[in-house]
This record gives C-alpha cells, structure tokens and sequence, in this order.
C-alpha cells in the first residue's frame, strides 16, 4: 500500500479520482461488476440549458447521488440519467438579449436563423451545469445523456400529442390566457411568479340608467366599485355583487351607465364576489381577468378587448385612449374620471401582481386563440396514484399541494407563441408546445419510448447492451427528487403521462427536498446578490467539504438557513478522515488482509474492541434506515459521530497502546482496518473523492478496483 501525504490536497485529488471512474465505466449499469438482478434508477430533473450550477441544483444533484452510490455499492444495477430542458421561453428569451447586443430582433433574422442561432447558443453553452456537476462528483451515467430536443424525444412529444388527438382530448379555443407582452406568448397560472406591490384602489362611481328604478332609497343615485385596475373598466359588461349582500339585495337586475364608454350595463348577482372587497360590488371585464371570464361565461356577457397583445388599448376604447399603453391610459383614465365626478377616493392597497416567469413581465390577461389539453380523466389518474399509495411523497404533507390543484382543475393550455420549441405536429400551426408537456414525459421517453417500431430498430437500440431495452429494465424509476415549486408544473404531469402512456406510476416515491435560503433567511438570488456558488466553494474548500457540509443542513425541516461554517467543518471533517487513515496504514504497515474473509469472534477481544464494533454495527443500521426514510442529514450526523468520536476519539487511542502488546497486537490490526474500511464504505456515498482516493492506496489481494462497486457494509 502507498502512503498517504501529510495533508489531504482536495484539487491534486477529485480530478485524477473523477477521471478514474469515468474509465472504470461504473457510472454505466451495463458495466458494473458482478450478478446485480435489482435495478435502481433515479432520472435527474433536467436542469435548463440556459441555467448555471446553484445551491438547490447541488443540494438536490447530492441527495440524488447519495442514494444512487448507497444502491450502487449494494449491489444494485443502479441508472442515474442525466440530461437537459431546452426551456423554450427561458432559452428563446437568453438568445433574444443577445441579439439586441447587436441592435437586432429574432423577427430581423426570421424564424429559420433565429432557430440556428440558438442551437448554435445550446453547443456553446448548454452542456455549462451538468460540466459543473461533476466537478461536484456526482455519478450519473453521462454515456445515457438525453435532451429534450434530440430527435428520439422529439419524437416521443409527437407521439403524445396525437395520441390525445385521437381520444378527442385536444382542442382549440379563444379563452382569456395569462399573456406576456414581452415574450409574445400565453403562459399557464403555474408560470407566473406574484410579485407584492404598493398599489392603489381606485373608487368609481356608476350611474344609474333610470334613477326612477333605481332602489326605493331616492337619495342613492349611483353604485360604487373598487378597482386595481381602472383601465380595464372601459371593457365592463357588467357590475357584480354577492347575492347574500343585504345591501345590494334590491339592486339585482337594475342598469348603470359605464362612465366614459356611456353603455348600459346590468347588475348581476353571482357568489364569487368576495362582498368584503372594496364596497362589494366589483366590475366585471370578461376579456381581462380569470375571474371575470368565469362570471361572463355563467351570465352569457359580452367579452369586450381593450387591451391587445402588445399591452396597448384597442380600438374598442374611445378614441383619446387607442393605443396608449396600459399604463399610459390608466393616468389618463383616472384623471378624466376625477374631472367628470366619478371618481369617489384613491386607498393604498397591498396587492400581488403576476409576472411572467422568465422575463419579470407584468402579465396581461386577454381572449386569445388557443390549444388546450382537457384535463378531468388525467387529473383522476394522477389523484389515484397517491390515494392508492402507487406513488408516496415525502414529506406527506406536499400532498396536499398536490391534490389541492388537481381537485380544482382546468384544462391545460399548451400552446406556446415563440420559436423554440416542439412545434405542434398539426399542418399550418407555427404555435410549439408548453414546455412542460415535453418534459412530462421525461420518465420514459429518456428510457427509449415509444418503442421502436421494426425489429431492425430493436436490434439498434439494443446495440452494445442487455437483451431488454432500458425501458423494459429502469422504468419505472424508485425516485423523483425535486423542489416543492414544481409539484404541479412537473411531478403531476409526469404521474398522470406514465400512468397514460406505459400503464404504470413513472415512479416510486417523490422526495421534496429543501429550499436553500440565505442565513437571513432570505431567498437565494444571483441578480439580488444573495446567492452563493457551489462552485466557488469547491474551489476553496473542496467538494467533498462542500458536500458534506450540505448535506449536514438537511434536517427534516422545509428551509435551510445556510452558513459557510457547516463547509468549514466539512473540510475539518475530510482532513480528519484523512489524518486518521494516515495513522491506521502506518500502525499496520504491509499487514496482509483480506475484508471479505474477516470474521469477527468473540475471542480475545478487549473491552475497547467490543465497543468500536459494536458502535459500527450500529451505525450501519442508523444510516441504512436514515437513507431508507431520506433523512440525508440525520445519517450525515451519525457518521460523522462513530468517526470522529467512537473511532478517532476512543478506539484509535485505546489501538496506540494495544498494538504494542504482542498479545492483542494482531487482532487490533485487524480491528483497525476493518473499521476503516467499512467507515469509508459508510462515508463514500457522502464523500466519495477522499474516501476513493484512501481505497485506492490500499492493496487488497494485490489488486485495485473502485471503491465504488465495493460491498456496503452488513449490520450483524
């Protein structure tokens, strides 16, 4: 065996160590050693070609590869498949700001360009965060890369959407869509961020038509309504209040004069109006809000637009308002209303405003002509595989979030208006489709679905590999690891797509991990400065430092206040690995020793022996369970417990007198290397360059394999 330097060097380390197992091949299932009937597969959740490495990407990568190198040394026949978003508005709207580096638009290039332009972007840049997971040292098999644009997935979506087609569950309509001004596209109410404001409340006042029959109260000439928004007013086909509203009772029916447009308008009753709103009784703009749309569709209201897909009044307003932007005419609005008494009083109100998910936008909401996917049979199979426990959250209380969508849910609109993308596969359609439908179908068209179609694509398929196709061997997966912000966007669309396309859940059990805030609190942001690079911590500190010192943070709770010291101790932690193994390889020098033939007896074992195995036997059903409950943390604690106290502390210093006893002197060799092999067995998932690096200096039967596909550890 080699001896180790003085101080543990992570950067002369992690590359050479990174490097040899790429060559071993062990990332890949079809090469690891051994019989290994039982699969384990994990799919990464594809990160976005425009997106650079962040502290919940490495917090997520780091779970995903703990239980993926914990199965790996197991025994299992273990897949983690990476791969990559196209992201279409997020892609199209990074290659966008780069041509307006150049004083041009994607219109000035046209659509066939642009789109080369931004596969040219995607060869250059997008490959950046999967580069930057390695350096994390995680051990997906690369060889499996996919990408949600290749031409096999491309294929996959065509597939999908014509197999909708045919149920009749496709269709296309003009309803009120969520619409960026800037990105020229419809969003879902899943893509939009609120963002809290300081805005105003804005009292209007509207005139009877007949003051006559208008209540029995003569003195009331007008109803009041409150608004956010004054310059949707101009498109109002209705006024509302709650038919429980006592003080509204007797004006159910009656008519008001819509000020400045001077059309007659009703009263209506219907039980959305929140009557605690403003005066309760509210504007109805059919064109231009959700809630409205709804109440215009019970009540058969006209939809009148007054806002267009630019942002900019129609010509439906009156003329002194045409063509102003919506903003513009709000401050002309206002004060005209102010001028011809209308205008009752301004109150500051607290509001959220929904923004466009990529571009910070504020949205508009306006009739546009859609594709939408009908959602009701879907919604039940996704609601089935919880109820039915097929597929397990973890922790249960995000099922709620879950089911609190699909109980109430509408149908999909997934049709997008920009260039990049998967075009929707009907003739004369330019539209591409919502980004989120291709990437429901990551689970099994990574895999290699639809199957191929002739045998002679089989035989391709196969080429080089096991007999069965990776679909027929990995789906479904054992876990999907994810952040709770897309539990709708994405995990209960690829439940009820699995469920529809390959009869079976896509996956086991769905882990939401934490959301990494800054020690304040805060959320982390690279543009606000609040976000903190994995990278850069690699550098200083090493990765596995930074990847245990994570992984310390994940305690059970939703948020993680990170603090750089849990890194530093990382480090302290790596080097007392180190130290302690230096110590043990110099005490038993070119002992001869062979793990697997080790078998413990009671005899002549001392007080202090009895103890580190038993603390070790211990340990390896403490973690075994941790890992089994995804308590990364919890294990990442008892680790670093039995090794640094139970092993350092106590054995190791009890070992420096035992081993100058002839006596007990062979048996303490023994004990040591044991204990420090299977503590880097333990460790290796969490740490794995410096545990490798350690087994890489030992020689065990004269020859070297990777600690890697070593066998985990056996409680006794």
């Amino acid at each position: 065996m080699k001896e180790l330097p003085k101080v543990y060097q992570p950067k002369k380390v992690e590359s050479p160590i990174y490097n040899l197992w790429l060559r071993s091949g062990f990332f890949n299932p079809d090469k690891l050693p051994g019989k290994r009937k039982k699969s384990y597969t994990i799919l990464i959740p594809p990160p976005n070609i425009t997106g650079s490495l962040h502290m919940g990407h490495a917090l997520n990568s780091l779970s995903q590869d703990i239980l993926i190198r914990w199965k790996r040394l197991q025994g299992f026949k273990t897949l983690w498949l990476p791969g990559t978003d196209h992201a279409g508005i997020a892609t199209q709207v990074r290659v966008e700001k780069e041509l307006k580096k150049e004083q041009k638009t994607r219109f000035d290039l046209g659509r066939k360009k642009f789109l080369k332009r931004i596969w040219q972007w995607k060869k250059k840049y997008g490959n950046i965060i999967l580069d930057q997971l390695k350096k994390l040292g995680v051990s997906c098999d690369w060889s499996r890369t996919r990408f949600t644009m290749d031409d096999k997935y491309c294929q996959a979506v065509e597939k999908a959407f014509l197999h909708y087609c045919k149920k009749g569950w496709i269709y296309r309509g003009k309803k009120v869509v969520n619409w960026c001004p800037r990105c020229q596209t419809s969003l879902s109410d899943l893509e939009l961020e609120y963002k809290e404001k300081k805005g105003k409340l804005w009292y209007i006042r509207y005139l009877f038509s007949d003051k006559r029959q208008a209540t029995s109260d003569k003195k009331r000439k007008y109803i009041t309504v409150a608004t956010t928004r004054p310059e949707t007013m101009l498109g109002d086909t209705a006024v509302a209040v709650n038919p429980k509203d006592k003080r509204y009772k007797n004006l159910i029916g009656k008519k008001v004069i819509l000020p400045l447009v001077n059309r007659e308008i009703p009263i209506i009753a219907d039980k959305l109006v929140d009557p605690k709103f403003g005066t309760g009784a509210v504007k109805i703009t059919p064109a231009h809000d959700m809630t409205d749309y709804e109440i215009g569709l019970l009540h058969n209201l006209k939809i009148v637009q007054v806002i267009n897909k630019n942002g900019e009044m129609t010509k439906e307003v009156p003329l002194p308002y045409q063509g102003l932007f919506s903003l513009e005419s709000r401050k002309k609005i206002v004060r005209d209303l102010k001028k011809q008494g209308f205008l009752e009083k301004i109150e500051g109100y607290l509001h959220q405003v929904p923004q466009c998910y990529r571009c910070k936008t504020t949205i508009e909401l306006i009739p546009s002509w859609q594709w939408f996917l009908k959602m009701n049979d879907l919604a039940k199979l996704a609601i089935w595989a919880i109820e039915t426990g097929k597929v397990k959250f973890v922790p249960k209380n995000f099922e709620k979030i879950y089911f609190d969508w699909l109980k109430n849910i509408k149908d999909w609109c997934i049709s997008r208006q920009i260039w990049w993308g998967h075009k929707i596969p009907l003739k004369g359609v330019e539209d591409v489709l919502d980004t989120w439908f291709s990437s429901a179908l990551w689970p099994f068209a990574t895999l290699g679905w639809p199957p191929p179609s002739s045998k002679k694509e089989a035989s391709l398929a196969l080429k080089g590999r096991a007999q069965k196709s990776d679909l027929d061997r990995f789906y479904p997966s054992n876990v999907l690891s994810t952040d709770r912000g897309i539990i709708n966007l994405w995990v209960t669309r690829m439940i009820f797509s699995g469920i529809e396309f390959m009869g079976k859940v896509p996956f086991k059990n769905v882990y939401i991990h934490a959301t990494v805030l800054t020690k304040e609190g805060k959320r982390m942001s690279k543009s606000l400065g609040t976000g903190i690079d994995p990278i850069n911590l690699i550098e200083k500190y090493g990765a596995d430092a930074t990847r245990f010192g994570i992984v310390y943070q994940i305690m059970g709770g939703q948020d993680i206040r990170f603090v750089e010291d849990n890194i530093v101790m990382g480090r302290k932690f790596c080097n007392k690995i180190w130290n302690a193994s230096r110590f043990v390889l110099g005490r038993i020098g070119n002992f001869k020793f062979q793990i697997s033939n080790f078998k413990l007896d009671s005899k002549n074992l001392t007080l202090a022996d009895k103890k580190i195995l038993n603390a070790l036997n211990k340990t390896v059903k403490l973690v075994n369970k941790d890992l089994e409950s995804f308590r990364f943390g919890q294990a990442a604690h008892k680790l670093y417990d039995f090794f640094w106290h139970d092993f350092c502390d106590k054995y190791i210093e009890m070992a420096k007198s035992q081993i100058t006893n002839s006596k007990s002197q062979k048996k303490t060799k023994k004990i040591l290397l044991y204990v420090l092999l299977n503590s880097l067995k333990l460790l290796h998932p969490f740490v794995p360059f410096i545990t490798e690096e350690i087994y890489q200096r030992l020689l065990i039967k004269n020859k070297k394999k990777c600690l890697m596909v070593e066998k985990w550890p056996n409680a006794i």
